[in-house]
Formats: structure tokens, C-alpha cells, sequence
């Protein structure tokens, strides 16, 4: 009988290259619906513990990550002052596979295209660990939010409503 194949994603492969500690968590998909509290249901997990990543352009045209607990908005204002924009913008559905690499509902701050600025609420720094998109949908990794600041030099501040 043929071996299962492991799924990587390149935000796993990331990781290991970098040794820094980390659980993939995996959890059926339902094409229909794609959020993240229905993911932190689907891996047992409190809402506050899972992450969603969300990509916005500021006034000047440059793109910013803002990470943050599925359970929370973003709070735009606070947003566009932690990246020291005038004003920013949700970047439309269409544009995430361009602007990052990955599809909606498997973006993954760690392994963009390119490393954009990258902010995360600051609530994160209470957890021992967070659980973040691997990159792919139906996958999740957990990890020290500290290692996470290592592998995409994140900044950690208040951006939630």
C-alpha cells in the first residue's frame, strides 16, 4: 500500500530551513466556506489563538501585511499610523494571488512573493503560541510568535477595532 504523501508548504519549508519550532495542524475543507472561525472550531482551537492575515496598499502605493486574531477587526486608522500611511485600503480578492503568492483563505504571511512590512496585533505577545495560514487551504502551523517576528521581522501593535 502506497505511503500517504506529506504535504509542505513553502511557509513549512520556511520554517524547517530556518529551525524554528513548529505543529502543522491540518483540517477539512469545505469549499463553500472558507473563515477563520470556522477554522479554529474545525482544529479545536480558541478564535483568539488563530490568526487571519489580511493584505492592504497604502497612500503610496506599497503593500502591508496586518495580522491578526480571527475574532477581531482591523482597525483601519490604526493600521495605516502603523505603517505610516496617510491612509490604506483592503487589497481586493482578485489581487491577492498577484500581490502575495497565495489564494484567499490560504494566505500566509510567512513566504509571500516578496516580504512585505508585516504587523501583528500586539495581543499576540499574551500567547505561547499562535496559529497562522501555512499557505494553503486546509493547512495551519503553530508557532511562538516570537519565532514568527524572527522568520518575517513583524512588528507587534495595537491595529484591532
Amino acid at each position: 500500500m502506497a505511503k500517504a504523501k506529506t504535504v509542505k508548504t513553502n511557509a513549512m519549508r520556511i520554517l524547517d530551513s530556518n529551525k524554528i519550532d513548529h505543529k502543522e495542524l491540518t483540517y477539512p475543507v469545505d469549499k463553500d466556506h472558507v473563515d477563520g472561525v470556522t477554522v479554529a472550531h474545525s482544529i479545536g482551537r480558541d478564535e483568539k489563538e488563530v490568526y487571519k492575515t489580511l493584505v492592504a496598499q497604502g497612500h503610496s502605493k506599497e503593500f502591508f501585511v496586518f495580522v491578526i486574531s480571527v475574532a477581531e477587526s482591523l482597525d483601519m486608522k490604526k493600521a495605516a499610523k502603523a505603517a505610516k500611511e496617510k491612509n490604506i485600503e483592503m487589497i481586493h480578492v482578485k489581487d491577492i494571488n498577484k500581490v502575495t503568492g497565495y489564494i484567499r483563505g490560504g494566505c500566509s504571511p510567512i513566504g509571500m512573493k516578496k516580504q512585505y512590512k508585516t504587523f501583528v496585533n500586539d495581543t499576540a505577545l499574551e500567547l505561547e503560541t499562535m496559529i497562522v495560514s501555512a499557505g494553503k487551504i486546509g493547512y495551519q502551523v503553530e508557532l511562538a510568535p516570537k519565532d514568527l517576528e524572527k522568520v518575517v521581522g513583524c512588528e507587534f501593535i495595537d491595529i484591532i477595532k
